[in-house]
């Protein structure tokens, strides 16, 4: 009886942080803010630069990978673009949230603040960094004159499904990294290997007879889920069930290791 008591008490008071770091917005979309600003200090572009960074690179790998893929670069610059900027924030996600906690000790260990609070703050840095960046797509929509019409809309639900397993991530890898200083190392070989094996820079259809080593691929889909929109066509029933499957495994990960591990945060870091 008392350990179920316990029990209630923990998710009582998790299901209170989220809600408390919810009704703080202002302070965490400020903070979140500021982390941009203090990223690009003393830069003349700014945030603009991670524009620039994006422009570069679809220019370059779109006019090689048409002459490797003999693709017409009309249709693969899109797809790279599209492809690049989902990429970004999945990545930048992952690479990052190693030190959501941990970067964080002054607050955590001066101020009493929800936990959620960091995560969402963190979650809205890296929602603003993707708006910077897709202006580069809806340039090369003006270049080649192309459009992909109400479909894109589809793009929305879909991106607010990725930044949902954005947070529930990015708390489980802060928790993670904050008592496993390696975690972050781990992550970002990680990161290499899976942007090379992943349909990024480019399509299935390259696979020939093997298309399931890309449909396979969990971060194929959530790609997938806001590039297909973007790009004129709508996600398949497969994306959609995928992405929910792994939104659904992301929150209960999430869920047992908030709950079990919430109260030692502050002594990890």
């Amino acid at each position: 009886m008392l350990e179920r008591q316990q029990r209630v008490g923990q998710f009582g008071l998790a299901a209170a942080d989220f809600a408390a770091a919810a009704g703080l917005w202002p302070l965490w979309t400020r903070l979140g803010w500021n982390d941009i600003l203090y990223r690009y200090r003393r830069s003349t572009l700014g945030p603009f630069w991670s524009t620039v960074n994006i422009a570069v690179m679809v220019i370059a790998l779109g006019l090689v990978y048409s002459q490797i893929f003999n693709q017409p670069v009309r249709q693969l610059m899109p797809y790279i673009c599209a492809g690049l900027i989902v990429w970004n924030f999945v990545s930048s996600i992952m690479l990052d949230a190693g030190g959501l906690f941990s970067g964080s000790e002054s607050y955590i260990k001066q101020v009493r603040l929800p936990y959620c609070l960091y995560v969402y703050r963190f979650v809205f840095s890296k929602v603003m960094l993707f708006a910077h960046d897709l202006p580069v797509y809806v340039a090369l929509l003006l270049y080649f004159q192309i459009w992909p019409g109400a479909v894109a809309l589809y793009a929305i639900p879909g991106f607010l499904l990725l930044a949902i397993n954005a947070a529930f991530a990015s708390l489980t890898i802060g928790m993670a990294s904050a008592r496993f200083r390696d975690i972050p190392r781990i992550i970002a070989s990680f990161v290499q290997v899976v942007f090379l094996v992943t349909p990024i820079i480019w399509t299935p259809d390259l696979l020939g007879p093997q298309p399931y080593l890309a449909h396979g691929n969990p971060f194929f889909h959530l790609i997938e889920i806001v590039r297909a929109p973007l790009l004129g066509t709508l996600p398949s029933m497969q994306t959609w069930g995928v992405t929910l499957a792994i939104t659904a495994i992301n929150a209960l990960l999430t869920a047992y290791f908030f709950l079990r591990f919430r109260s030692r945060i502050a002594y990890w870091i």
